[in-house]
C-alpha cells in the first residue's frame, strides 16, 4: 500500500458557518469581473443579481443527521481525533425540518453523516421522512451498523442504499479506513441484500497505487449480487485536495480499465438521481457500472441539491461553506420561517456555467463530513 494516502496530521476544515450576508465567491479563469458577477446578496426580501442562478426551488437535499462516524477515511477526514460539531439537530427539530422541506417542494432526500447510522434515532428518522410522502428515501453509510439495522431501516420505509466500500482486502481497508472492520461491512451489505431494498449501489473511491488494482474485482463482486458498483474520481474537497496529484484516477480511465465487461455505448445519467453516468454490463445487460466525476469533469450545470447539515445549516453547495442557518426556526416549530432560510440558501446557489465545484479554491477548505459528502 502506498504511504501518502493521507495519514499525516492535516487542520481540521472550518465547522458550518453561520448565515453570510454576502460572499465573492472565486471563479475558474478569475478576474475582476468574474467575481463580480458571483456577489450574490441575500438579505432578506433581495433579489439575486445577474449572477446568482436563476433555478427552480431544490428537488433533492441530502441530510446529515450526525456528523459523528465511526471510520476516518483518509480521503474524509485528516484523523480520528478532528473534532465535531456542536449544536446538533434533536429529532423533533428534525421532524419540523423534514416538514418544511416537503412544502417547499422537496422530493427527494437522501440521509448522510458522517455515518447516519450511528444516530440513535435513525429508524424512527427514516419513518417519520416515510411518512411525509416523499417520491424517493435514500441513505448513505459505511454499513459498519448495517447488520442489524437494514430489516429495520426497510421495514421504516427507506427505498435505497448506497453502501461506502474501497477495497474487499481487509487490511487495505483498516488502512484506507483507519480501523475499519470489513467483515462487519460485509455481513451489513448481505443484510441489505435479505432485506429487499429496491436498489443497492456500491461507491468506490479509486485511488491510484491503494485500490486501483481491484476495479475489475470490485465490479465483478458486485455483479454477482445483482448490486451497481460505481466509481469515484477522488476529488480535490477537504482531504482530498492533498490526494488528487498523485492519485487521481480518471473515470476515462477506469472504463478503459473496464472495456471488455462493458458495451460499446455512451453513458448516461439516471434522471434525477445525481450525477453518476451508467454503462451496461456486456454479459448482462440488466447490470450497470457507475462512473461519478468531479475533477476531471464538473456536473454543477445539473446540480438541483441543497445540503442540511447536522446543526441545521442549509448549504447550496458541497465546495463552500457558504451557507443560512435555520436551526433556531427548527428548534421553534417553524415551517414557514424555515422556508424563508431555504429561499435566502437558494439564491447562494452557484452559476453551474462557470463555477466548478469541488476544483474551486473554497473546496479543499470545507469539512466533507461536516457537509455531509
Amino acid at each position: 500500500m502506498a504511504s501518502s494516502i493521507g495519514l499525516d496530521p492535516a487542520p481540521p476544515g472550518p465547522a458550518d458557518a453561520p448565515a453570510l450576508r454576502r460572499r465573492s465567491l472565486p471563479l475558474v479563469g478569475g478576474g475582476e469581473a468574474g467575481r463580480r458577477a458571483a456577489v450574490i446578496p441575500y438579505r432578506d426580501g433581495a433579489a439575486p443579481l445577474p449572477g446568482a442562478r436563476a433555478t427552480p426551488p431544490p428537488r433533492s437535499v441530502r441530510i446529515s443527521v450526525t456528523d459523528r462516524c465511526d471510520f476516518a477515511c483518509t480521503y474524509c477526514r485528516p484523523s480520528r481525533h478532528d473534532g465535531y460539531a456542536d449544536g446538533r439537530l434533536m429529532t423533533p427539530a428534525w421532524r419540523t425540518m423534514f416538514e418544511a422541506l416537503r412544502d417547499a417542494g422537496v422530493r427527494r432526500v437522501r440521509l448522510t453523516g458522517g455515518e447516519p447510522l450511528l444516530h440513535p434515532d435513525i429508524v424512527s428518522i427514516v419513518a417519520c421522512l416515510a411518512s411525509l410522502g416523499f417520491d424517493d428515501l435514500a441513505l448513505t453509510t459505511n454499513a459498519s451498523q448495517l447488520a442489524r439495522l437494514a430489516g429495520p431501516l426497510r421495514d421504516a420505509g427507506l427505498h435505497r442504499l448506497n453502501v461506502s466500500i474501497d477495497t474487499l482486502d481487509p487490511a487495505r481497508f483498516r488502512e484506507v479506513t483507519r480501523g475499519g472492520d470489513l467483515a462487519r461491512v460485509l455481513e451489513g451489505l448481505d443484510a441489505a441484500l435479505a432485506a429487499g431494498f429496491s436498489s443497492i449501489k456500491l461507491n468506490t473511491v479509486v485511488l491510484r497505487g491503494v485500490n486501483d488494482d481491484e476495479i475489475e474485482r470490485l465490479a465483478l463482486w458486485a455483479w454477482e449480487r445483482r448490486m451497481v458498483p460505481r466509481f469515484l474520481e477522488v476529488m480535490p474537497i477537504a482531504e482530498g485536495a492533498r490526494l488528487v496529484g498523485e492519485h487521481l484516477v480518471t473515470a476515462a480511465e477506469m472504463r478503459a480499465r473496464l472495456a471488455e465487461h462493458l458495451l460499446p455505448e455512451e453513458a448516461v445519467n439516471e434522471p434525477g438521481l445525481g450525477p453518476a453516468r451508467y454503462i451496461r454490463a456486456r454479459h448482462d445487460p440488466s447490470l450497470r457500472v457507475g462512473f461519478i466525476t468531479g475533477t476531471s469533469d464538473t456536473f454543477c450545470e445539473s446540480c438541483d441539491r441543497l445540503r442540511v447539515s447536522s446543526t441545521g445549516v442549509l448549504r447550496p453547495c458541497l465546495a463552500t461553506d457558504d451557507g443560512v442557518d435555520a436551526s433556531r426556526e427548527a428548534r421553534a416549530g417553524d415551517r414557514a420561517a424555515i422556508r424563508e432560510r431555504l429561499d435566502e440558501a437558494w439564491r447562494l446557489k452557484p452559476d453551474g456555467t462557470v463555477w466548478k465545484g469541488c476544483t474551486e479554491e473554497t473546496a479543499s477548505s470545507v469539512s466533507i463530513r461536516a457537509i455531509g459528502g
